[in-house]
């Protein structure tokens, strides 16, 4: 069985919820999804990695085909999925907790104590055992994986003890930031809520 999906033009998540519903109908098959972007064909990219479809793409004329063949054990490569002695994910230390940030500020009032308040947060999360399972950013708070130093030093420590640290893709072209993302990696829509769906706890700042 072979199907199409045309999600030219469609902004995230639409591409990826399009082409998980197509696989979902089908136990074996191939299913072609077209994109228009980068993002778009590495967010369908990620779902056919979680869903353990083989993949493939190829690129004419500004569109991405995204070749998933269900039925087969993934071949999909992700820097995310790559362990090595130096990078092993620790699994003890975290709870089944996702902290979810909206803002480069934290609370109301005045953003230049909101600034500094959030720096201490994020701070704080490295200090105090279990850590969250993933810790998501959207709308202005993609500027803490991006733009601050500060910030960025200490999610990087949260990285490497195994927390995922993902930034809204959407976020990031709208705030020019895309190619500045300084720790963690790219998410889509799909992936968030499918993460705070997941999880046992959720905390919203």
């Amino acid at each position: 069985m072979k199907i199409e999906v045309d999600a030219r033009g469609l902004a995230c998540p639409q591409p990826v919820i399009k082409t998980k519903k197509e696989l979902d109908k089908i136990k074996e098959g191939i299913v072609t999804t077209l994109v228009d972007n980068e993002i778009a064909k590495e967010n369908v990219l990620k779902l056919a990695n979680s869903m353990n479809c083989s993949a493939k793409y190829y690129e004419k004329d500004g569109t991405f085909y995204i070749e998933m063949n269900k039925g087969k054990e993934s071949v999909v490569i992700q820097e995310e999925n790559i362990e090595c002695e130096n990078c092993t994910v620790k699994i003890e230390n975290k709870e089944d907790k996702v902290i979810y940030i909206s803002s480069d500020c934290m609370g109301k009032g005045s953003d230049e104590l909101g600034k500094i308040l959030i720096k201490g947060f994020i701070y704080t999360l490295t200090e105090i055992e279990p850590y969250p399972k993933a810790v998501i950013f959207v709308n202005s708070a993609v500027k803490l994986t991006t733009e601050n130093e500060e910030t960025i030093e200490h999610l990087k420590k949260l990285e490497k003890e195994g927390v995922e640290i993902l930034s809204c893709g959407t976020c990031l072209d709208y705030f020019n930031l895309k190619d500045k993302l300084m720790v963690g990696k790219v998410s889509n829509m799909y992936d968030i809520v499918e993460k705070l769906k997941g999880a046992l706890n959720t905390i919203s700042i």
